[in-house]
């Protein structure tokens, strides 16, 4: 801002002790919350916006929720609102832009990430557990598995201390569902409904071998022992050098005798033609309840 570093964000009381004039932070600063920006030189990412939070928030301030998940890097919409967890305490602050949450943390259910003060993945796991649907809840699970924010061992012990907290019922029946293999929220959803409509759990990231026993490719989701295999295809697999790629996989598939599922976005909103397609493709291959 004409020679005057203030980085990414910066409240009003720091740019003008600064000598930034009212008019230069009028057409630099994006206003997230009264006497808070974010310089219009940087993407208001929601990492960005936390970390201007952290000029006016308690030190121990930690960002939970859907906030937390969609910074751990779950596929999750975070509320417009920034979430935070604070501690007990008499005066709570009170800002527009800001949703303040009460929790009795221990220092191992916060995680410090890119420097903001993170809940852990496990906590995260549980506070969502009394606000998302059971398959939304296995999607951020994986997600949190997937990008290395989240154990088995972890959120089995975060669990076992979890009695009475509202959720944990949730959260402890969809534990054992959780993956890392799992590639993205659709192939979470669908193992979900899947696993509730009571067919066999897929496997997910299934190895399809040659004749010879070579592992060739490997499918989102399927039962190496039928030989079903179901495939997700989001917008990536519309790039020509993607779509050749997944017409050779196709060809190898069906080669060795696999019967192949495709879904695409239109049927996430459709789950029992999921579990019904799914459930045929398997008898036809000797599957029974």
């Amino acid at each position: 801002m004409d020679g005057i570093p203030l980085g990414a964000s910066y409240t009003w009381k720091e740019a003008r002790a600064r000598g930034v004039t009212r008019g230069q932070i009028a057409l630099d600063g994006l206003p997230i919350a009264r006497g808070l920006y974010v310089s219009r030189a940087f993407a208001p990412t929601l990492a960005v916006r936390c970390r201007a939070w952290t000029k006016l928030l308690p030190p121990d301030a930690t960002f939970g929720l859907e906030t937390a998940a969609a910074l751990l890097g779950a596929q999750l919409r975070p509320p417009a609102a920034v979430q935070i967890v604070l501690r007990p305490r008499p005066v709570l602050p009170r800002r527009g832009g800001l949703q303040v949450h009460v929790r009795d943390l221990r220092e191992d259910d916060v995680v410090v990430e890119d420097g903001l003060r993170i809940t852990s993945g496990a906590q995260t796991f549980l506070d969502l557990a009394a606000r998302l649907p059971p398959a939304e809840l296995v999607a951020v699970g994986d997600a949190l598995m997937r990008a290395g924010h989240l154990t088995a061992d972890e959120l089995s012990a975060r669990l076992a201390r979890a009695d009475g907290v509202r959720g944990v019922t949730r959260g402890r029946a969809c534990a054992p569902l959780l993956t890392p293999e799992a590639q993205s929220r659709p192939e979470s959803l669908v193992r979900y409904w899947i696993h509730i409509a009571g067919l066999p759990l897929p496997t997910p990231q299934v190895p399809v071998r040659d004749r010879w026993g070579r592992e060739i490719v490997h499918a989102d989701l399927g039962y190496e022992e039928w030989k079903v295999a179901l495939e997700y295809e989001g917008r990536q697999h519309a790039d020509p050098e993607q779509f050749g790629r997944d017409i050779d996989r196709y060809s190898l598939m069906g080669a060795d005798g696999w019967l192949l599922l495709r879904y695409a976005g239109r049927h996430l909103a459709r789950p029992a033609t999921i579990v019904d397609r799914t459930e045929r493709a398997l008898r036809s291959r000797g599957w029974r309840r």
